[in-house]
């Protein structure tokens, strides 16, 4: 009988490690470059589960910004800054103060709408992990 009961916290607890650490991910991107949930996901998959066990869903939060585009001259200029911010006790809100913070800017010449999003996304990928690798030891 006693396993009858237990069996379904086991089954809980099972499905939620399953799920992955908690995360708190904020985006301030232009759309036009990287959607919102496309930035999201290129930082969760950049961000290790160890990092949220040292810093916890619960007190910071990573937040993104892309910024730039195409020029008159079909020139794609990109700007992607990633910081670790605390929250506020209180209100969980974002206090501005970041604990680390990495920006990554590139731009090629003659480029497509295509090309200019892809360079987003790997600026963004690539300050996520210039963050992530000064906070632990990858």
């Amino acid at each position: 009988m006693r396993y009858a009961i237990a069996l379904p916290a086991v089954l809980l607890s099972l499905a939620a490690s399953a799920a992955g650490p908690k995360t708190r991910l904020i985006d301030h991107s232009v759309n036009s470059l990287i959607e919102e949930a496309a930035a999201k996901a290129v930082m969760a998959e950049n961000i290790p589960a160890k990092v949220w066990k040292i810093y916890p869903a619960s007190k910071f939060a990573f937040v993104s910004q892309v910024e730039g585009g195409l020029t008159r001259g079909d020139m794609c200029v990109v700007t992607a800054r990633v910081m670790l911010v605390p929250l506020t006790p209180t209100m969980k809100a974002v206090l501005l103060r970041p604990q680390k913070t990495a920006t990554a800017f590139d731009a090629i010449v003659k480029s497509s709408r295509e090309q200019c999003q892809a360079l987003a996304r790997d600026k963004l990928k690539e300050a996520t992990t210039a963050v992530v690798s000064d906070l632990i030891k990858i």
